[in-house]
């Protein structure tokens, strides 16, 4: 059975928030959603398309001086069903693809500064992805406290905060295990 396209989904639920054109999409999508779910345009304006297809949503060409059309796509009923009807179905068990961890796995094969290296970069990615979120949150719980469906947002934030702590804390234990390989290596020679 082919994996369902969740991508027709992503546009639901925006579309269902702030229907707009393809390049309204693309912006929301890096303002809110970026950290856990991007899709390019080479995704967004086929999808569109087929959604209006599907009925599930409908476009209208909108004028602009000096530009071609834009069009603009909005959530039908049967639109807002199906993102309803998808809401409520279990997720689905996605496996991580985690480059560093495939490479610490074989890391083996090359100098243990190299690894450490590796992991230095991960943490330094974390800690700048953790003060991102932080920010994302003051600027939520700021400007969006009077948004009833800000604890909404919120709630996806702190589940980037909440990881790259979880992380951050699994970089130091394995930079700590790495030391002690070397501290012992070192021991034997």
């Amino acid at each position: 059975m082919p994996k369902e396209n969740k991508s027709k989904y992503a546009l639901l639920g925006i579309l269902s928030v702030c229907p707009g054109s393809g390049y309204d999409i693309k912006k929301f999508m890096e303002q809110s959603t970026s950290n856990f779910w991007n899709e390019s345009y080479g995704q967004i304006y086929p999808m569109l398309k087929k959604l209006v297809d599907e009925g599930l949503a409908v476009s209208r060409a909108e004028k602009q001086e000096g530009k071609p059309e834009r069009y603009l796509y909005t959530l039908t009923d049967r639109g807002l069903e199906e993102l309803q009807h998808w809401l409520v179905e279990p997720i689905e068990y996605a496996t991580e693809r985690n480059e560093l961890l495939l490479k610490l796995l074989f890391g083996q094969q090359v100098s243990m500064s190299d690894n450490i290296e590796h992991v230095q970069r991960y943490r330094q990615l974390n800690v700048e992805l953790l003060a991102k979120y932080r920010g994302i949150e003051a600027h939520l719980k700021d400007k969006h406290a009077d948004q009833p469906d800000q604890a909404y947002a919120l709630i996806t934030v702190r589940y980037g905060i909440h990881r790259c702590l979880a992380l951050l804390n699994w970089c130091d234990e394995t930079l700590n295990t790495l030391q002690a390989i070397v501290a012992t290596e070192e021991a034997r020679d």
